[in-house]
């Protein structure tokens, strides 16, 4: 018998040997519930699973940040007669202390888009919904820029408003996300400096 029919002849062997004894199981697991997780549908009934002495609720772990979702805040929406949070609310400082040229003008879209049809283009208050008094809105909106009130509001409570909505003014959160609050709110906090007068405006005037 030559090498090369001998080599054939124990590859042959061990290939009958080893199919002989494939393990159909595996042996002690160490956390199988992480080996073999056991997958649910997510809106599936989950009523039974506490019976099977599996703990699952469908809430993301807290303190967790889904994907797209950064700049958290940290406050939530205060209760009916409550304004703890929002007094709370004015200590918080914007993640967003500038826009890029790019931003700016995008952030100034959104504005117009989800914004302006209250505040107006100028944010004047004088937009479409009032329109000078003559729109369907009865009531002027908030005048962000030339209005002392709200030139002097803190962000953090500007963003809480554009969150969970305030008095009239009902909530953003579904058509903007964190990061577009805060650059609209920055969009706006850079119109109320551009309109106040400077030392030489003063000076002129003087």
């Amino acid at each position: 018998m030559n090498k090369l029919s001998i080599i054939t002849s124990i590859a042959f062997i061990a290939t009958l040997v080893s199919c002989d004894e494939v393990k159909r199981k595996p042996n002690n697991v160490y956390m199988p519930d992480m080996a073999y997780s056991r997958a649910y549908e997510t809106y599936a009934d989950h009523s039974n699973l506490a019976e099977q002495g599996i703990n699952y609720n469908n809430q993301p772990v807290a303190g967790t940040i889904a994907r797209g979702e950064e700049m958290p805040f940290p406050l939530a929406k205060d209760k009916a007669g409550d304004t703890a949070n929002y007094v709370a609310a004015k200590q918080i400082k914007s993640p967003v202390d500038s826009l890029t040229k790019a931003e700016y003008t995008e952030t100034e879209r959104l504005y117009l888009v989800n914004c302006g049809i209250c505040h107006g283009p100028k944010l004047d208050g004088n937009g479409p919904l009032y329109k000078g008094g003559e729109g369907p809105y009865p009531a002027k909106p908030a005048t962000l820029v030339g209005d002392a009130k709200y030139e002097a509001m803190p962000e953090g409570q500007m963003f809480y408003s554009v969150m969970y909505g305030k008095n009239l003014m009902g909530s953003y959160a579904s058509q903007l996300n964190r990061k577009q609050r805060w650059q609209i709110i920055r969009y706006i906090k850079l119109k109320q400096a551009a309109n106040k007068p400077t030392a030489a405006d003063a000076t002129a005037k003087n």
